[in-house]
């Protein structure tokens, strides 16, 4: 923010304090004249020759953070010798240098905390001190000191330079020099502040995305989850574990995805972790529903600020997605499982009219985006909608922008003031002190009261928060602040005076820019739903296919994975994936080539439905390519209406007609009921195998030429056995004297010559007519199908 203390060398305090400095600066006009006749100082080469800056100083502790009247200030931490050369006669001082009476000028003593050839008053002195005889190079040694405030001569309340200084001798410089120091701000509040600022702090439990799409068969449809990160996170000494309970001891506003709280609560019952190919049992149960009961318990009588689900990267909807058909359908879907999600879980009604774009970064396309699922304010920050004035403070965060939307801007240097690594004490007491001096600072700019908004970074590590929290606890406890709930800060009255101007798109930063998603993520989300809107509409029960996967697509849009590109695209191709492995257990029995024999005959086809629920809504389209050989119920092609219960299938028979011999290739394809091709088509051949009436004709001819030529050989073996019989009776008349030689009668001998014998059931003629089908067999039929007729 532009502040006219910056540019212009003084500061907007009361008149009182402007006096005493001003006269503090008149007196000490001669110093300065005499300072001009001391020799030049060292060039960094000749500094580093001395020993100069060789000896590290770190900070660990100072307390309070904000001393008042009556307080000790203690302070403790480690000096390091990293030079060559052992350091002699060395002592451990405290400087108060002078008050640093602008936010710049806290930045610039922040830059240069470590640097020796800055200027830092005097030391203390005296008993103040902590003497060593000698550092060892490489070597760390302790040191704690404690003055009485008193004693540090503070003025009126300001932020003072603060530093701890580490002098000694070397044997190449056998003179004491200071050797290393380590600068900081020490916030002295000598009365009650005038006016106070209010302070909102936003405290965000946000996470990464930890569920999948996949949910188990079973009737409570037991998740999946990507890894035991989120376990972690909420385990004892983890991030979420941390933020929690440092948080609850705090007056902040809570800022919650939704996401994060739906995600620990399915791991309050059984739930699975991907191993791989595999899956097994999630252990964190009890875990999960320590840390909710103790959630639900720190956001009793709070602001809670609920984000859409999953957090959804708006700069990169703004800039990327619009164009792709169906994206902001998914930030509206987004915003409205909020209070079906939040509300239960903790028991609180959230405020949900929030937007909050990554690191308040704005353009007039992200304003646009975040606020057409409903919201109409945006937190955005200082360093992206920029003072442009002449104002001499900091101005209140609410900023009206046009179309009935609010700009919540937070204060860029208290925002970014924890950021970094703070795993080091040293880091972390840096970190607070500079907060707490910048907010001090920010306070003395005037007499008006301000809303001032603190929106730190999403997802703070355990050291972030934990500094956050140490500093918080001393502004809290201080003077010249108070907390306020970012709803009121929102609707404060705001300075008439303050830029109201978005910044244009070509203003986003390229360094954000950079991380967003590309457009390709956006259409990849929108085939995905293309998918789950031709699968849904075939189930019996769609909400346990349209629930997982609709959230699913609302963390494929997480800002969360800024900085990750290849684990979103895998993320999202998982998704997808497992979409196309679902609608694929519903599908048509591939089918060999089918013989057909005659006329007409019915052709079967087979749905196969490998889902535990029922599909319905399905019809199955037969269609022949070659209509004028073989005819689907009379057409080139036929359709029937489709159900299948879960892990069954359905034969569903066509009937079909032949007008020619050949092979017919049919194509077998699923549908929905609005016309939408569904899975995969099956084709296969139908041979047609039909007697023609010409065939049968010529066929019939040959059976009558054969019984006639049989009735002909009939008749001519009966006559020649006639003549044979009398022939035989002219023999016996003339051997009847003789005695009877053969006891047969004529009549018994014909019927012998023809085959037969008395009591058969009549003779068999060769002439008789073959039985015109062939007996049934039981042998297998060949490699195709038949059909049935």
């Amino acid at each position: 923010m532009a502040e006219a203390a910056d540019f212009q060398g003084t500061s907007a305090s009361p008149a009182r304090r402007w006096l005493r400095r001003t006269g503090a600066l008149l007196a000490g006009l001669p110093l300065l004249a005499g300072l001009s006749q001391l020799p030049a100082a060292p060039s960094a080469d000749a500094a580093e020759a001395s020993g100069s800056g060789t000896v590290s100083v770190a900070l660990d502790t100072l307390s309070p953070s904000a001393p008042t009247d009556g307080d000790t200030l203690t302070v403790s931490g480690t000096v390091t010798n990293n030079g060559k050369q052992t350091v002699t006669d060395a002592h451990v001082g405290l400087r108060v240098g002078p008050e640093l009476t602008t936010r710049s000028a806290i930045d610039r003593t922040a830059k240069d905390s470590s640097d020796t050839q800055g200027i830092t008053r005097s030391e203390i002195g005296g008993k103040y001190v902590e003497k060593f005889s000698r550092l060892t190079p490489g070597v760390a040694e302790h040191f704690s000191l404690s003055v009485p405030v008193d004693e540090l001569d503070l003025g009126d309340s300001g932020v003072y330079q603060f530093a701890v200084s580490l002098s000694g001798e070397t044997s190449a410089q056998p003179w004491e020099q200071v050797l290393g120091i380590q600068r900081t701000f020490l916030p002295w509040q000598s009365d009650k502040a005038d006016t106070k600022t209010k302070t909102t702090y936003l405290w965000p439990l946000i996470s990464a995305v930890h569920m999948t799409a996949e949910t188990g068969s079973n009737e409570q449809q037991t998740p999946v989850f990507l890894n035991d990160d989120l376990a972690k996170e909420i385990a004892p000494g983890g991030r979420l574990d941390q933020m929690l309970s440092l948080g609850k001891n705090l007056d902040l506003t809570w800022v919650i995805d939704p996401d994060l709280l739906a995600s620990v609560d399915a791991m309050t019952r059984p739930y699975q972790v991907k191993t791989g190919d595999t899956t097994r049992a999630g252990t964190y149960q009890t875990v999960a529903k320590q840390w909710l009961a103790e959630l639900q318990k720190a956001v009793e009588d709070k602001e809670v600020v609920a984000l859409p689900f999953a957090d959804p990267d708006l700069a990169s909807l703004a800039h990327n997605g619009t164009s792709v058909t169906g994206s902001l359908s998914h930030l509206k879907e987004a915003t409205d499982v909020v209070a079906n999600t939040v509300e239960p879980i903790l028991h609180v009604q959230p405020v949900t009219d929030f937007a909050w774009p990554v690191d308040g970064a704005v353009d007039p396309s992200i304003v646009k985006v975040a606020t057409s699922a409903g919201a109409d304010k945006v937190i955005a920050r200082s360093d992206s909608l920029q003072e442009t004035g002449s104002l001499p403070y900091t101005p209140s965060a609410a900023r009206p922008i046009g179309g009935g939307t609010t700009a919540v801007v937070a204060d860029a240097r208290l925002s970014t003031a924890f950021q970094g690594d703070l795993t080091k004490a040293s880091a972390s007491t840096l970190a607070v002190q500079r907060f707490l001096a910048q907010s001090l600072a920010l306070n003395l700019q005037t007499n008006k009261q301000r809303s001032i908004v603190v929106a730190p970074q999403r997802m703070p590590t355990a050291g972030q928060a934990q500094a956050m929290a140490e500093a918080l606890t001393a502004l809290q406890s201080g003077d010249w602040s108070e907390s306020q709930e970012l709803t009121a800060a929102a609707t404060a009255k705001p300075d008439p005076a303050a830029t109201t101007k978005v910044p244009s798109r070509s203003a986003y930063p390229s360094s954000l820019r950079k991380q967003e998603l590309p457009r390709s993520a956006f259409a990849q989300i929108a085939t995905t739903q293309e998918k789950l809107d031709n699968f849904k509409v075939v189930l019996s029960d769609e909400s346990r296919v349209v629930t997982p996967f609709g959230r699913a697509m609302n963390r494929e849009m997480s800002t969360s994975w800024r900085g990750r590109a290849t684990e979103a695209t895998g993320f999202r191709g998982d998704v997808e994936g497992y979409l196309d492995e679902l609608s694929d257990q519903v599908k048509l029995i591939e089918k060999s080539e089918t013989k057909l024999s005659g006329r007409s005959a019915t052709i079967p086809v087979t749905v196969q439905n490998n889902l535990v629920q029922g599909v319905d809504h399905l019809v199955l389209r037969l269609t022949s390519l070659s209509p004028k050989r073989l005819e689907i119920g009379g057409e080139a092609y036929t359709e029937q209406s489709v159900e299948v219960s879960g892990s069954r299938s359905q034969t569903v028979k066509f009937p079909t007609t032949a007008n020619a011999n050949g092979r017919a290739t049919v194509v077998a394809q699923l549908y929905t009921e609005d016309g939408q091709a569904y899975g995969a088509p099956v084709a296969f051949d139908v041979k047609v195998t039909e007697f023609t009436a010409t065939v049968m004709l010529v066929i019939g001819g040959g059976v009558l030429l054969l019984v006639l030529a049989g009735f002909r050989m009939y008749t001519q073996r009966k006559r020649a056995a006639a003549r044979e019989v009398e022939e035989e009776d002219v023999d016996e008349a003339g051997e009847a004297a003789s005695g009877p030689e053969n006891l047969d009668s004529p009549e018994d001998r014909l019927k012998e010559e023809s085959g037969t014998r008395p009591g058969a059931d009549g003779p068999e003629q060769p002439s008789d007519p073959t039985a015109d089908t062939a007996a049934e067999s039981n042998d297998p039929s060949g490699t195709g199908e038949r059909v049935d007729r």
